[in-house]
């Protein structure tokens, strides 16, 4: 319904003191006209207690009057149960190039019902932001209040599924709901604004890809009332929407925004697939409303997600049932190269990577579109393990960091290849003068071109299905770049000397021409590169990856600083970290990861990772003499190169052993399939109408199991009648997300199991499943029923009391991406009938106990050991009888497996355990796993494809006992197992950080 206009400002309640806060007179105002300059990015952000303004042109964005490029990456905390390695992943992401971390705020992970919201423990968003700040990251914040996200219901809260009012809209209910939600959230935020000097939330969306209702009053006033509130709420950053394609909806004046200007980005998604040719979605592409950036010509190029892989379904349908590893190989480093190398040139200068660390769906947290695992195909594994496709983010990230050119670049004279195959994109900056040509070849095969027209008369190679960026013409300190045929990938100055590094791919012969009017004195320091020097230009050559990391010194030339220029292939570069201290830049050498680094007097503390045994090289300011990793002394030398290098090598880590799972107790689960099960403190399910979007079949109660509060996992039915001894079938509608299951006895008989398909690639999306399972009466209770029949009718006697017990999986909710409120369909039971008579069913429902004040609303479900607490540690299994593995039951029902083991990692090591589930892939069953009482996914045998599961440190006790749960659900038509149930070492590294136990 439209909102009136005093219904809608008493909604919005102070907005206009956020008005009064962000207006022209506020240090975060922005004003287009203005432009700045070229000249050194902002510094690293941090909490520092200063005010900052926030402002844009269509170049980029602009801190404290210098531009920024975006260069983020997106992870979930909720996917990452364990705050500690918030840190490490962070403190990962930074290191290798990224300058923001997006984040969605899920509402269903924070409320539990309406108008409580947990902010605390997992959960704690303010300890994230605060992490974020602490290792330099900016934030993009995304609290929805919808946000998709491959979440139940799209980050809806169960609870909002059985409440009136049209979600997604004006709709005054709706609204006071998000309300609530957004007045807890903005007051964790407000205190972390990067304009207030608090913290690094740079930008904030509001809503998430919403394309319905564009046109509709309804749907522009649900985009006003949510801009007002935001502002009313104090939070003065730019705001932005993330359109879900190339459509120019919600671009700046397409709704009301109080009469504030200049404060609303445009931005859209971008999720190509890997075999297309990437799209020009900026300045050299069509224009117009639909061609992206060029939708919204006053404000810069913004993608707030662009596909850095690609969800995957039950089944394992989009990459052919080899899962994520299949998507990582689609989507690597080539693709991301090709793909953002183009988003570059086209003038997308704020680019996110959904995702770049992807993690867990744990507990109920996943959508029905996608299993447990959101790995994702992303730079970052589950497991927190760095990938190769990291190369080009890491290479590209640093240039963008350290060359500050690339943030205003105009469309250059075009440039012809001489091979039709590789297009050129000629970039230049107007302030500078430098040039930029991105190549990329979309053939299958390498291809050498030279640029004629730009003076570039030196073959530079393209790789099949890749893309490269050289530049010309840039200043690198105090020398000039006369062009490259390989990446720039940073130049900073350390100490005495400037420090320039070339990148790409292993086995590129790379050449680096330099404006040397004075003849130079080269100096060689590894074996590999050539230099000559002719006509006032120093020609610098080295193969790729032939030795590592490949030096040459320059001077002599005329300048009075020193030049040191570094050639790296991708694996050598991914071991080369820049690091901004306030006494300038260093540059470190060899090890996998580097943390941090601090300088106190003459010595620079360095933490970080190795995973093999390694060197340590260290340029640096003036004045450093000594060396320590990790808090140990290392023992250096001065270098030809001016650095200081480690005398010996860094240790490697030595791989924990892990523990056998033996020991297990076993008991079976579902006492509510016995007649006699005492059902009286359920719930009367007698409900007559519902707010669900699936109607109640004519003389039918509610079963829906939302209407009764009971939202996440197993919901258990039990209808009792006396009588009716007649039946010879039973009939069964249920709904469901992908992969739903039900399961039925009568009188404690089973009567059978029926499961919702495996979906192919057309269905991989569809949010809900309905279905009637029809069991026939076994021939067993036929026979008693009529015995039960004739005793009636001979004595007149008491009628026999029946029992109909139904236990239905009901997964996730629908993500309501397109905004109809489809995460309202309902999950359980919807209607049941009997054939051969027709009895009055009295219906008890009974699902999930009180949420877990630890692990939350979606940890459990409703299986009688979860309402039990047989998942958590501290129960006593002492009782359970003795199982070894692999078993091989036949059973309809559910049956509940424990054992304890104990973890040993030594201290100082990061290691990544996983738990691998493993059986003839026929046998029907599936597993909900249990460790330490958290719920870490759901394993289908026999459709899969996810056979690994990820449990974090800080879940994980790696120094101490654990214990795992299995809760085994089998349809009783195949032996049910569980199989092999093993431990596997995901990756581990000499480092880390601490982690405290959740």
């Amino acid at each position: 319904m439209e909102l009136s206009r005093r219904t809608f400002h008493a909604l919005a309640g102070t907005a206009a003191l956020g008005f009064a806060l962000t207006g022209s007179g506020s240090p975060t105002s922005a004003n287009p006209a203005r432009t700045a300059p070229t000249g050194p990015p902002p510094p690293v952000p941090s909490a520092d207690g200063r005010r900052h303004e926030i402002g844009f042109d269509h170049y980029s964005l602009l801190v404290d009057g210098r531009r920024l490029v975006l260069w983020s990456g997106e992870m979930h905390p909720f996917r990452l149960p364990s705050p500690s390695l918030w840190r490490d992943v962070l403190e990962k992401m930074r290191a290798h190039g990224y300058n923001a971390v997006s984040v969605y705020v899920a509402w269903n992970y924070h409320s539990p019902a309406p108008g409580r919201y947990d902010f605390t423990g997992v959960r704690d968003l303010d300890l994230f932001l605060r992490t974020a700040a602490e290792t330099g990251m900016y934030v993009i914040l995304r609290p929805g209040p919808y946000i998709n996200a491959e979440v139940d219901a799209g980050g809806f809260p169960g609870w909002l599924t059985a409440t009136h009012g049209r979600a997604r809209t004006s709709d005054p209910t709706y609204l006071r709901y998000v309300d609530e939600w957004l007045t807890a959230v903005n007051a964790i935020v407000a205190k972390r604004l990067f304009t207030q000097g608090t913290g690094t939330v740079l930008l904030y969306q509001i809503e998430n890809e919403y394309d319905a209702h564009v046109d509709e009053p309804s749907g522009r006033a649900y985009m006003s009332y949510l801009y007002e509130k935001v502002r009313a709420d104090g939070i003065d950053v730019p705001l932005f929407h993330n359109d879900k394609g190339r459509n120019g909806h919600w671009a700046p004046g397409s709704f009301g925004t109080g009469g504030e200007k200049g404060r609303w980005l445009y931005g859209f998604d971008g999720y190509p697939e890997p075999d297309e040719v990437p799209p020009d979605w900026g300045s050299f592409g069509t224009g117009g409303a639909k061609g992206g950036a060029t939708a919204s010509p006053r404000t810069p190029g913004f993608v707030p997600e662009s596909g850095g892989g690609w969800f995957d379904p039950w089944g394992g349908s989009w990459f052919d049932g080899k899962g994520y590893a299949e998507a990582r190989r689609t989507r690597d480093a080539a693709y991301e190269r090709r793909f953002y190398l183009t988003n570059l040139a086209n003038g997308i200068t704020l680019h996110n990577v959904y995702m770049t660390f992807g993690g867990t769906s744990w507990g109920w947290l996943p959508a029905p579109a996608v299993y447990t695992s959101y790995d994702y195909g992303a730079a970052f594994d589950e497991a927190r393990n760095a990938t190769p496709k990291l190369a080009p983010m890491h290479q590209i990230g640093q240039l963008l960091r350290f060359v500050p050119d690339l943030a205003k670049l105009n469309r250059a004279k075009a440039v012809r290849a001489t091979d039709k195959r590789v297009k050129v994109y000629p970039l230049a900056n107007p302030d500078t003068g430098a040039r930029f040509y991105v190549l990329r070849n979309d053939s299958a095969e390498a291809v050498s071109v030279t640029l004629p027209d730009a003076g570039i008369d030196v073959p530079v190679t393209v790789p099949a299905r890749d893309a490269k960026l050289i530049a010309a013409g840039l200043k690198l300190g105090k020398r000039t770049l006369v062009h490259s045929t390989v990446q720039p990938m940073l130049s900073l100055t350390a100490g005495r000397q400037d420090i320039a590094v070339f990148a790409g791919r292993r086995g590129d012969l790379a050449q680096v021409v330099l404006d040397c009017p004075d003849e130079p004195t080269p100096m060689r320091l590894d074996a590999e590169p050539a230099w000559s020097w002719n006509l006032n230009k120093l020609n610098i050559t080295a193969p790729l990856g032939a030795g590592g990391l490949s030096r040459v010194r320059v001077e002599g030339d005329g300048v009075d600083t020193p030049m040191l220029v570094l050639f790296a292939d991708d694996a050598t570069a991914l071991r080369l970290w820049p690091y901004e201290t306030p006494s300038g830049p260093l540059l470190v050498y060899g090890p996998a990861l580097l943390r941090s680094a601090t300088l106190r007097g003459s010595t620079v503390h360095l933490t970080g990772d190795t995973t093999g045994q390694t060197g340590l090289e260290v340029w640096g300011p003036r004045g450093i003499t000594h060396v320590t990793w990790n808090g140990r002394p290392v023992p250096t030398r001065i270098s030809a190169s001016g650095s200081l290098l480690a005398l010996r090598p860094l240790p490697g880590v030595t791989r924990p052993a892990l523990p056998a799972l033996d020991g297990w107790r076993r008991r079976a689960g579902n006492p509510e399939a016995d007649p006699d099960f005492d059902d009286s403190d359920w719930t009367t399910a007698d409900k007559e109408t519902t707010f669900s979007t699936t109607p109640v079949p004519d003389g039918q109660p509610v079963l829906f199991a939302d209407d009764y509060g009971f939202h996440y996992g197993d919901v258990w039915y039990r209808g009792e009648w006396t009588g009716a001894n007649g039946i010879e079938s039973v009939s069964l509608a249920y709904s469901t997300g992908t992969q739903g299951l039900l399961m039925a006895w009568l009188d404690g008989e089973p009567l059978g199991t029926h499961r919702m398909p495996v979906p192919d690639k057309d269905r991989a999306r569809q949010g809900t499943w309905t279905a009637k399972a029809a069991f026939d009466v076994p021939e067993q209770l036929r026979e008693k029923f009529r015995e039960e029949r004739e005793k009636e009718q001979e004595q007149g006697g008491k009628r026999d009391r029946h029992v109909l017990s139904v236990l239905v999986r009901r997964m996730q909710h629908d993500m309501d991406g397109k905004a109809l409120d489809t995460h309202k369909a309902a999950r359980g039971l919807t209607a049941v009938t009997f054939e051969g008579d027709s009895p009055e069913v009295e219906w008890r429902i009974q699902g999930t106990a009180t949420p877990d004040p630890v692990r939350g609303p979606m940890n459990t479900g409703g299986l009688h050991g979860e309402r039990e607490g047989w998942h958590l540690p501290e129960y006593d299994d002492g009782d359970w009888k003795d199982a070894e593995l692999p078993r091989s039951d036949r059973r309809q029902g559910v049956t509940w497996y424990r054992t304890d083991f104990r973890m040993d990692v030594a201290p100082g090591v990061d290691a990544s355990i996983g738990l691998v589930l493993d059986d003839d892939p026929g046998r029907a069953y599936r597993v909900q796993i249990f460790l330490n009482g958290w719920n870490m996914g759901q394993y289908i045998n026999d459709v899969g494809p996810q056979h690994t599961f990820v449990l974090p440190n800080g879940i994980l006790r790696t120094r101490g006992a654990n214990t795992l749960a299995l809760a085994v659900l089998s349809d009783g038509t195949t032996p049910s197992g569980p199989g092999e149930v093993r431990l596997t070492l995901l990756g581990a590294a000499a480092g880390g950080v601490p982690v405290k136990q959740v």
